[in-house]
């Protein structure tokens, strides 16, 4: 059976925001007008007790365990005009994705009441795609401080199915405003961090609308020189905070709060290539402190280049 010991907020135990998707100097808006182009591997595999109910695909669920992958390309132009004493730029990214999520599903029964059952679902394809139409930048302290404002929209262009537990898309829209600062001082310290909030609209095939989201990602690296290259050592912190309750008639689980706070170790490597700076960026951040969400790790591998 499953237990009602507690529930947990958002559907499917997660919201659009992945921690580390923008947390460094790697992620800051080109330096100059022209394009940058970027790929991010993304690695998840979480799990929640049996004790712990999730909302899947219009499910109550429980006992699950969720791996995705996401490979996403990311494109952002900066043209040459200013805007606000700063320079604009705007992009777009692209993921595919590849999910396997396995649990205990509580569903109707064909007589009435319920009926509990192992379940096993995978899926794979485009997920939501992320467009940011904003994205406006300053520099400061002779260019070693960069701060920006961007919007984040995610759209709802991934497959979704009610019922099924892996769903590549979310079937709903994301609008994330956010701010980051980095500081990268000629003697290689780095300090970077992005804040944003997430407010989504409802999921109309399972009537459920996930809560507002506030998140911050914290950056704090050494760089020093190597190989003709420039590496990093460093750590990367994030909090999140669901700062209001799910609502609609899916949110059978009440209005329960997600949070979650980690960290973990990340390295970087930038060089010339083609009189062009290629910059490479892993780290590993482990989920620490969780409140109704999955928890588990993530493992990021990024590549950027600017042309």
């Amino acid at each position: 059976m499953i237990f009602p010991i507690s529930s947990n907020a958002e559907e499917s135990g997660s919201g659009h925001y992945m921690p580390g998707a923008g947390a460094s100097f790697i992620d800051a808006l080109p330096n100059k007008p022209g394009f940058a182009v970027a790929n991010f591997f993304a690695y998840y595999g979480g799990s929640a007790s049996i004790s712990d109910q999730l909302s899947f695909g219009g499910f109550v669920t429980a006992d699950l365990g969720a791996k995705a992958d996401a490979d996403t390309v990311v494109i952002l132009y900066r043209p040459s005009f200013t805007l606000l004493s700063g320079f604009y730029a705007a992009g777009v990214a692209i993921p595919y994705v590849w999910m396997t999520v396995k649990g205990k599903v509580q569903g109707p029964a064909s007589g009435g009441g319920t009926l509990t059952f192992k379940r096993r679902d995978t899926a794979n394809g485009i997920g939501d795609i992320t467009l940011y139409p904003v994205m406006l930048g300053w520099t400061a302290l002779g260019g070693d401080l960069k701060y920006d404002f961007r919007m984040g929209i995610y759209a709802p262009t991934g497959d979704y199915t009610k019922g099924d537990l892996a769903n590549v898309g979310k079937n709903f829209w994301t609008f994330e405003p956010m701010a980051t600062l980095s500081y990268f001082n000629k003697k290689g310290f780095e300090l970077s961090a992005y804040t944003g909030v997430d407010f989504n609209t409802e999921n109309h095939d399972t009537h459920y609308k996930s809560g507002a989201q506030f998140h911050i990602d914290v950056t704090v690296a050494q760089h020093l020189p190597l190989l003709g290259g420039l590496a990093s050592v460093g750590a990367n912190g994030f909090y999140y905070q669901q700062i209001n309750g799910d609502s609609g008639s899916g949110a059978v689980l009440g209005d329960c709060k997600g949070r979650t706070v980690g960290i973990g170790p990340t390295l970087s490597y930038v060089k010339k290539l083609w009189q062009k700076d290629l910059v490479a960026e892993i780290k590993w951040l482990s989920e620490l402190d969780i409140n109704n969400r999955l928890e588990g790790d993530y493992i990021w591998f990024k590549l950027a280049m600017q042309f």
